[in-house]
């Protein structure tokens, strides 16, 4: 079984739904989720919130978390799960933020550097990864494992 079929069968088992605002990986996570047969039983809506405006207005992300930590950090990652797990009535919200490149990098946050914020129902946990120097695509790939990977994890 892949994580995503994982992921699936956990979510049904509890009879929870997942939604995902996403931004670097820009629909790749939900994308997996649904090459999942039986997915349509646990997703309902998610969301491309590839602009800062995107996170705002969809996943409810108040722009001063944004303006104080940036659009790619864990409290930015974070809003976007509790976000969009509570406009769509999910009880499990994913928020992906980051940089994919192969511009955009800082010394701070270089390229590769992903953010995710998981919510599960009421339970709110953040991480960041450093995927390296790969290509735009490589990274956006590695992002959607990690978050399949975490997910099944979590949801056990």
């Amino acid at each position: 079984m892949t994580n995503e079929e994982k992921t699936v069968a956990l979510l049904k088992a509890r009879g929870w739904h997942i939604s995902f605002a996403e931004s670097c990986t820009a629909g790749l996570a939900v994308g997996a989720l649904v090459d999942v047969p039986s997915a349509s039983s646990v997703l309902d809506v998610s969301f491309i919130t590839y602009a800062n405006e995107a996170k705002t207005r969809y996943a409810h992300v108040d722009a001063e978390i944004i303006r104080t930590h940036g659009a790619v950090s864990e409290e930015t990652a974070l809003a976007m799960a509790e976000g969009v797990a509570k406009e769509s009535g999910a009880e499990v919200g994913v928020g992906i933020s980051g940089i994919a490149g192969p511009g955009g990098g800082t010394e701070e946050k270089p390229v590769g550097t992903v953010c995710f914020g998981f919510y599960i129902n009421g339970k709110r946990s953040a991480c960041t990864c450093r995927f390296g120097a790969l290509s735009r695509r490589e990274v956006r790939e590695s992002a959607v494992r990690f978050v399949f990977r975490s997910l099944v994890t979590l949801l056990k």
